[in-house]
């Protein structure tokens, strides 16, 4: 029963209570799997560009990006704590021995004078345990060292988002993931006249530290890389919380009686990307950038995918231009037909003819679009490319979640098995309509695509909604291509250890 308490707090957060019943209902019915017709491979469903279609591709790109009627943005996703990053140092702080014994413990402090972060560390333990790290360790005292490190006393890397810790270090000093994107941003993604859009979400207790690393380092990364950063924050919409329930799906109620509101997941970015003013807008998770010396690569890959969505898309337009304009023939919609079915792998098992094509057509290339970058599968985890079936019976490609997917059935768990690529989320997309009027993505969210979790809170545990994901569920209904990209262009940074790799070096 929704109280007048109930009303006031979803007030409060911009919620309806028909949005909220909906969550509750959820939970009852859960999340069905998906159809699945198969795995996404090389020639079926992800392309390999030949290196004639590469240049191709490059050129194009470098031309839309100078163009001064287009505005990119690079959209990187921030907010999320780097707590998971330490979860093994936390545990040796909490561990009844004093040395470290584990594999991770030890390559933890073997590796320790490689870390970028190592004379900010070192400073640290000299101010709050009158001795350096050297002298630390050889009395033994290794615990101090990783306090100095976590702790809100030392460099509080425990609690701070990951784009603000130090990533890489570099003759001049270092950098966070924060700069790197910035850097990788006058790479691939600078205008004709020096402008670079940055756009990072975060969340509301970190933004002040955000914005203030921004203004003391844009200035020497601008001079540095001939770029003029324009950076913009947004923090996730309090109205994309999703309400938690009990173990027997009744909501669960704070000590005061109040609802619990948990936020929705990445997910509920598809809100933030859609407030974002641009032609073409770059995705990339915050912890996946390398120093320098290896962005070529990265940099090359992001442009090749920016060219082949923009090539697409302009082909899509002049379709869609005939279409509104009612200039076709039989053979001009058959040829819509095979460019929908040819590039972007969707499909429909009926046979469309005269005005039932050109409204399946409308419908279907009328989308916002996304050209996904596809990295070969070396056992990381992630999402995987798939092509499913969809709500309407048409088959499209999809990034695909394990939970999204019936590992009871052995004929689905062998197709998420022969999976040949993951999802890298290394992505660009087109959020605009062929009239230039942006496209309001909500519309093309799948919401039977989230998914159940289970926390717990004050000791009691819960259960939580998961919105459907970003680059997942949350973009459904999007005209997609995958495209197969060297791993290289992959580095994510899941443990404090992953810094020691060479790619990180």
């Amino acid at each position: 029963m929704i109280t007048e308490q109930d009303k006031k707090q979803l007030s409060e957060k911009g919620i309806s209570e028909e949005t909220l019943l909906r969550q509750l209902s959820q939970f009852e019915s859960g999340f069905p799997f998906l159809k699945l017709k198969g795995a996404a491979t090389v020639g079926n469903g992800i392309l390999r560009p030949s290196d004639e279609e590469q240049k191709h591709y490059l050129k194009t790109w470098e031309g839309y990006v100078t163009d001064a009627g287009h505005r990119v943005v690079k959209f990187v996703p921030a907010s999320g704590a780097a707590s998971r990053m330490f979860k093994d140092l936390f545990a040796f702080v909490d561990a009844d021995y004093d040395e470290p014994r584990t594999a991770f413990e030890k390559c933890f402090f073997e590796n320790l004078g490689n870390a970028p972060y190592y004379e900010a560390l070192d400073d640290a333990c000299n101010v709050f345990h009158g001795k350096g790290i050297s002298e630390l360790i050889s009395e033994g005292d290794y615990k101090s060292v990783v306090s100095a490190l976590l702790s809100e006393e030392g460099l509080n890397y425990g609690h701070l988002p990951k784009g603000l810790l130090q990533f890489h270090k570099y003759e001049d000093g270092v950098r966070t993931p924060a700069e790197e994107h910035l850097v990788e941003g006058a790479l691939y993604a600078k205008a004709a006249d020096g402008k670079v859009n940055v756009h990072f979400t975060v969340s509301p207790e970190h933004r002040e530290l955000f914005e203030t690393l921004v203004e003391e380092k844009s200035g020497e990364l601008s001079s540095q890389f001939g770029a003029d950063f324009d950076v913009s924050f947004s923090e996730q919409k309090s109205n994309t919380d999703t309400v938690a329930v009990n173990a027997d799906n009744t909501p669960f109620r704070n000590v005061d009686g109040s609802l619990l509101f948990r936020p929705g997941g990445h997910g509920a970015l598809i809100a933030n990307l859609g407030d974002i003013v641009a032609d073409v807008i770059f995705i990339k998770n915050i912890d996946n950038v390398v120093p320098d010396r290896l962005k070529p690569e990265t940099v090359y890959n992001k442009k090749l995918i920016g060219g082949i969505l923009v090539a697409l898309q302009k082909k899509c337009f002049e379709y869609l231009q005939c279409l509104e304009l009612g200039d076709y023939s039989d053979e001009k919609l058959q040829e819509m037909l095979s460019f929908l079915e040819t590039r972007f792998c969707c499909h429909s098992e009926d046979v469309l003819r005269g005005e039932a094509l050109v409204e399946y057509l409308k419908k279907k290339l009328n989308r916002p679009m996304r050209v996904c970058g596809m990295v070969k599968n070396v056992g990381e985890p992630g999402g995987g490319p798939f092509l499913a079936y969809n709500s309407d019976g048409t088959v499209s490609p999809q990034i695909l979640e394990s939970s999204q997917i019936d590992m009871s059935d052995p004929e689905k768990k062998a197709m998420f098995e022969k999976g040949t690529h993951f999802n890298p989320v290394d992505l660009v997309c087109a959020v605009r309509n062929f009239k230039g009027e942006p496209f309001h993505l909500p519309d093309y969210v799948d919401p039977q695509t989230g998914f159940i979790s289970h926390k717990s809170k004050d000791g009691k545990e819960l259960k939580a909604l998961e919105l459907p994901g970003l680059w997942n569920g949350a973009m459904s209904d999007w005209l997609t291509v995958f495209v197969e990209v060297p791993l290289i262009t992959f580095n994510p940074v899941k443990t404090v250890n992953d810094l020691y790799r060479p790619e990180h070096q």
